[in-house]
């Protein structure tokens, strides 16, 4: 896949704004590109980063990065999209995401950079849905769904997956199309996306969208409880609301549901 030509540009604009940087040895002093190959300053980043050693990190992944190495770069962008041991910069995340995305596109779907590579093009989805101020990237839901849509087909991504169901619900991007949303959140959800588990749930327990199944509702919403993180008040709030308006025959056979489940997960 050739990603378009507005996103290559701002990747090329990124690079000539000072992306690209020298190759350093792993004391910080200059090396010739010889020195090391992508796949040793790598390793020996990522060996810095479980030591605590960021700085050591940083100058050893963007030395593989630089030499194209697809985790390096996807892990830069990352980087520098927590701030994780850098100044938080959204440009320039997006700008490494951009690379992996545009040189990686293609890439076999079970290679072992293959998650990295679809987890830049759900990064791009975002920042191409929200935009990023005092930047080229302006908010665009139709590119948004394309980095989405491609890295839920192509890569069977289940954040990708998401995010697309998310497109459909709220027709961003897109027309609104909520039997196709429901599609891609049960794809999602049965790999174990637990937000895709909280919204097909929900939408299972409420009937609205597709007929009602409300102890597979509960089901999924159980699950999505039990993984949702400190920050998923909403997925909380769901569960308690569908295990309270639920029947006592409701509860019990989302239980046998959740037992089924767990076991075929285990097999």
């Amino acid at each position: 896949m050739r990603i378009s030509d507005a996103l290559v540009s701002l990747t090329v604009c990124g690079l000539a704004a000072g992306l690209a940087l020298p190759a350093f040895a792993l004391d910080g002093t200059r090396a010739p590109t010889t020195q090391m190959t992508a796949v040793e300053a790598f390793r020996s980043g990522a060996r810095a980063l479980m030591r605590g050693q960021k700085e050591k990190a940083l100058t050893s992944l963007q030395y593989a990065a630089e030499a194209g190495h697809p985790v390096a770069q996807w892990k830069l962008g990352h980087m520098y999209a927590k701030g994780d041991g850098v100044p938080r910069n959204d440009f320039r995340a997006f700008e490494y995401f951009s690379r992996v995305a545009n040189s990686h596109a293609d890439d076999r779907p079970f290679t072992p950079q293959a998650r990295a590579v679809a987890n830049a093009f759900v990064a791009l989805g975002h920042y191409y849905l929200d935009g990023i101020p005092n930047s080229p990237v302006q908010p665009n839901a139709v590119r948004a769904r394309e980095m989405f849509h491609y890295a839920a087909v192509y890569f069977a991504d289940p954040d990708a997956q998401y995010g697309l169901a998310r497109l459909y619900l709220e027709g961003r991007g897109t027309v609104r199309d909520p039997r196709r949303a429901m599609r891609w959140l049960s794809l999602a959800a049965n790999k174990g996306q637990y937000q895709a588990q909280a919204l097909l749930g929900a939408e299972l327990f409420k009937g609205k969208l597709v007929r009602r199944q409300a102890s597979r509702g509960l089901m999924w919403l159980t699950l999505a409880r039990d993984s949702a993180q400190p920050g998923d008040k909403w997925i909380v709030e769901l569960y308690d609301s569908a295990f309270k308006q639920a029947t006592d025959d409701e509860r019990a056979l989302a239980l046998i549901y959740l037992e089924r489940w767990m076991k075929l997960r285990h097999e």
